[in-house]
């Protein structure tokens, strides 16, 4: 195997391309912050080292030999390339890494779909998302899952979670409530009615099942309840741990789903799903930045939170001109 040539330190490179910028060794020892007497030493070792004169000197100053000149531009050209790269690393090194963990759900139906127009507005913070299932213990009820919640807080800088709010020794704020309609996909609609709630009892009922694995009510029975409609039975359908794959399913005109239409927002723009029952019921619950007291003392947290405020503002709008009004849209917490 050929042995690549040893190459010159590179600080006598850096000595040579400031004398040659300069023809002066005073001018480049005053750049390089060192001493005309440094630089000399410096370039007579480099020219020990190639085996060839580099500079001509005389009283009245300095000249490039024929050499020298020859190999000036391609130094220079690999010094600004090296500049460059180190630019790069320190780049690198400065940009704050933002860890943000939340829900499946809510991360490919709300966060992601938004989160360009926070990189665009600050393309100094990159941000890494986990997401993570169920931190509640169904069986033993949701108190239960506080440790598993403090326990994933401690390995992100800030949480996205679904729930009531109650997160002892965290700092929690709500960025919105959430509200219930049934949702269907517009063929379903065409093979079979749906205008009042007593319609339900001809239809498929998908299950999003978040409420029930909190230990509470289910969504069918929450809007239902809400709605004070009796007679439908809600312990049949299919059912979804994940809000995502109810939605999907209805948008497969699988049945009709009961489900926060937040999660939804793009495909009722599109008209691919429908609220054929223009009636919500808001629920007690929300989504919530959960995370430790210093969460509005670090810079780029703080920005995210406000960048999460303003989309949390904008999102509550566009619920409202998704979903089509009537007089009988309700405001009753289930």
């Amino acid at each position: 195997m050929k042995t690549a040539p040893r190459l010159p330190p590179l600080n006598a490179l850096r000595v040579f391309e400031a004398a040659a910028r300069h023809l002066s060794f005073k001018k480049a020892a005053e750049e390089l912050h060192v001493t005309a007497a440094a630089v000399s030493h410096q370039l007579s070792q480099l020219e020990a080292f190639l085996g060839v004169q580099l500079f001509r000197r005389f009283n009245q100053g300095i000249e490039l030999t024929p050499a020298a000149r020859m190999c000036l531009p391609r130094l220079q050209a690999g010094m600004d390339c090296l500049r460059e790269a180190v630019e790069q690393v320190r780049i690198h090194a400065r940009a704050q890494v933002l860890k943000v963990g939340s829900s499946p759900s809510f991360s490919m139906r709300w966060l992601m779909p938004r989160l360009y127009r926070f990189a665009l507005a600050r393309p100094d913070i990159d941000i890494q998302i986990s997401t993570r299932v169920g931190p509640f213990d169904r069986q033993r009820g949701a108190r239960s899952g506080i440790g598993a919640i403090h326990a994933w807080a401690t390995e992100v800088d800030l949480l996205l979670l679904y729930g009531a709010g109650d997160y002892p020794g965290l700092h929690s704020e709500c960025l919105f409530n959430v509200s219930l309609t049934p949702l269907c996909s517009p063929e379903l609609l065409k093979r079979q009615p749906l205008n009042t709630p007593g319609d339900l009892v001809h239809h498929c009922l998908l299950h999003d099942d978040r409420e029930s694995l909190y230990g509470n009510k289910s969504f069918w029975q929450s809007w239902l309840e809400g709605v004070g409609v009796e007679g439908i039975d809600t312990s049949s359908g299919p059912r979804f741990t994940h809000a995502f794959m109810a939605i999907s399913a209805a948008l497969d005109g699988l049945g009709v789903v009961a489900t926060t239409p937040v999660l939804a927002l793009d495909e009722l723009s599109k008209q691919t799903l429908m609220a054929p029952i223009p009636t919500t019921v808001n629920l007690r619950t929300g989504y919530y930045v959960v995370g430790n007291d210093k969460i509005e003392q670090r810079e780029d947290l703080f920005a995210f939170l406000n960048w999460l405020r303003s989309e949390a503002a904008q999102t509550e709008a566009e619920v409202e001109a998704a979903l089509p009004s009537a007089p009988n849209r309700r405001g009753e917490f289930a």
